[in-house]
Order: C-alpha cells, then structure tokens, then sequence
C-alpha cells in the first residue's frame, strides 16, 4: 500500500519563531503518524523546521528542490528531488502531497496553496491571520480548514485521508 505523503508548505527566511515551533511539532506528529513528510528541502524556515522534527521523530523526509542539485539542502532530508523549475516546482509539491498543510505564509506558499485548491487538494491552514483567511474564504469557500494546534492537525489530516473531497 502506498503511503499517505503530507505536504508542509510555509516561508523561508520570513518564517516567525511561531512558524518554525508549529512546523517542528508538525512535522513531528506527521512522523509518528507513519506518515511520509513532504518540504520544498531547503534549509531554510518552515521546511527546515518540518523535515527536522520528523527525522526527530525517525520520519521518512522527502524535499522537492528547485534548482538542478542539492544545494540548500536541509540535513534532515532523505530524499531529495531536484527539479530545475524554480517557483515551478511549487506544483509538483502540491501535486505530489495528499494532504497540503500551510505554516504561515509567504508568496511561494500562497502561490502553494492557490495551485493545491485549483486541483483539488485538500488544504489546511495553520493558525492564519484573519485577513489572509478571509482572503482564501473569498477565493475558495469551503475548499479548506483552519486549524490551531497539533492534535486538531492531525486529526483534519486523518479525516481528509479517510474522507476524500
């Protein structure tokens, strides 16, 4: 059986501390889940944060890179994807997750999210601001969850799965 791939998208170098303890024990909680943890692979905000609290938590890490080798590359990837599409290779994330899960926000992860809703995939915000959730409200009511802390992740995240749109 394939396993369940989850996406953890958010900034780089914009991340917010809160940003980087939230993707940390996301990334954590994916793991021991038995999940398989997807980034952009960088070591950098958000991805960095993700990948190394599932390798924490003995994870499986996979990042998808956007240039043609691995520099940038965060330690605590296993399987690193270099795609040589620049910002392209945001819709081989979201297209390679089953579930997209966004941390704060940047352009990339807003462009992330935006590719995710327009082919369907399910979407979860962690914690937004309420203009940027009323901005996707707008955009895409009804087509994502908002959520707030760990264990309220992982359970949107275990119904999503089990539940498909």
């Amino acid at each position: 059986m394939r396993r369940v791939i989850v996406g953890v998208m958010g900034p780089g170098a914009g991340a917010t501390p809160e940003n980087l303890t939230a993707a940390y024990d996301l990334g954590k909680a994916i793991a021991q889940a038995g999940w398989v943890l997807l980034t952009g692979g960088r070591a950098a905000g958000v991805m960095a944060a993700a990948s190394q609290g599932a390798k924490a938590a003995g994870g499986l890490t996979v990042g998808i890179l956007p240039g043609k080798d691995h520099q940038g590359l965060a330690d605590s990837i296993d399987i690193a994807i270099c795609t040589d599409l620049g910002n392209g290779r945001n819709n081989v994330n979201v297209l390679s997750a089953d579930v997209v899960v966004a941390v704060g926000l940047g352009l990339g992860t807003v462009s992330e999210i935006a590719l995710a809703l327009k082919n369907n995939k399910p979407v979860i915000l962690w914690q937004p601001t309420p203009t940027a959730q009323t901005f996707f409200e707008e955009l895409a009511p009804g087509q994502f969850s908002v959520v707030t802390n760990i264990p309220e992740a992982i359970a949107q995240i275990t119904a999503l799965i089990h539940n498909p749109t």
